[in-house]
């Protein structure tokens, strides 16, 4: 009789530094339908961690309850950002302690230029990056800070979605699908950008369907199924397990 894998626990996987960001036991709902069961994750200060898992297994659901958006509503459980609780925070509030959403829909602002974009993100404390430093970092938008925003190419939208968060002084970058529709030469080019940030000490989930480029720079790999985690261990390890991948992520 065939048996189905057990990857819910790694062996390998060791806690070698304290959590920065903690879910525990949170379960969320959009209406009736009970979209995060029970997940529970630590991420250390400065990791990548990928959020992965098949199409409506709860991957930006969770990454949205993470921030606090409202939609999933959070029913239980808790989430702790470098100690501090934001599990009864608004997402004002949660964006104001150190999380920076980017989603996948990139909500670039109309009929704003792509500085002015940035200057409304700092339009109140805690400001981040100044918009010089972002210009280094991306600077095609340093080319286009006149131009308006929404008329940029995807690439660019989402290099100013992801500077737009640095724009605030954040502490975790939560990313919705930052690959999507991009050609592989930009991707590359935001791949760059997210080492970078990691370089400057700043943690990072990556909900991507995209699964083997972005297991190329993760540290670590979470795989939800059905709401729930099926899989928590080193980015290594699922680009090595063919049967982990084919199981979960169809690839």
């Amino acid at each position: 009789m065939n048996v189905r894998p057990d990857f819910s626990k790694n062996s390998n996987h060791a806690e070698t530094a304290p959590a920065f960001l903690s879910v525990w036991d949170m379960h969320a709902y959009y209406g009736e339908s009970y979209i995060v069961q029970g997940v529970n994750f630590n991420v250390h200060e400065g990791e990548i961690l990928a959020l992965l898992g098949r199409n409506g297994a709860g991957k930006t659901s969770t990454l949205r309850a993470i921030a606090r958006t409202g939609s999933p509503q959070v029913t239980h459980g808790e989430i702790w950002l470098d100690h501090q609780p934001l599990h009864n925070m608004s997402s004002y509030e949660a964006a104001a302690a150190g999380l920076g959403l980017v989603p996948e829909d990139r909500r670039i602002i109309p009929g704003l230029t792509v500085e002015e974009n940035l200057q409304l993100a700092q339009i109140a404390p805690p400001i981040g990056w100044s918009i010089d430093r972002l210009y280094d970092l991306f600077p095609r938008l340093g080319e286009r800070r006149k131009q308006e925003g929404v008329t940029l190419s995807g690439g660019e939208q989402q290099m100013l979605a992801i500077a737009r968060a640095l724009a605030r002084d954040i502490k975790v970058l939560l990313l919705d699908e930052p690959y999507e529709g991009l050609a592989p030469v930009i991707v590359d080019e935001i791949e760059k950008t997210l080492m970078h940030i990691k370089e400057q000490g700043i943690t990072t989930v990556i909900v991507e369907q995209n699964a083997v480029r972005v297991l190329q720079i993760a540290d670590r790999a979470i795989i939800l199924d059905t709401g729930g985690i099926v899989y928590d261990g080193s980015a290594a390890e699922v680009l090595a397990n063919e049967e982990l991948r084919a199981e979960y992520l169809a690839i």
